[in-house]
């Protein structure tokens, strides 16, 4: 178990303000809107869920050449911003691998 760093939390966080604003995209999922809540609030994080986020990581990574996934691009946040914050955002992906090795 491991506490995710500030970082990671106030990504989620801010996930969790554009989950509730509808920013999400109809494809959002229920696993990345309980990720966003249990970083948000700081819970601990298991092992298993480490291995999780890093694979979420890896097989999203594409995302972030999407347009809409930077602030001031058209669109922004783009669903798919909206699910790496939901997962941390980039604090989360360096915090993912470090734990998870």
């Amino acid at each position: 178990m491991a506490t995710p760093p500030k970082g990671v939390q106030e990504a989620a966080a801010r996930a969790v303000r554009w989950i509730d604003e509808g920013r999400a995209g109809r494809n959002f999922t229920d696993v990345g809107r309980d990720r966003a809540h249990q970083l948000a609030h700081g819970e601990d994080v298991s092992d298993e869920d480490l291995t999780k986020m890093k694979a979420y990581f890896a097989r999203h990574a594409v995302d972030r050449d999407a347009e809409g996934f930077r602030g001031g691009e058209e669109g922004f946040p783009s669903p798919g911003r909206v699910a790496w914050d939901a997962w941390g955002g980039d604090a989360g992906r360096r915090w993912a691998e470090r734990e998870a090795g």
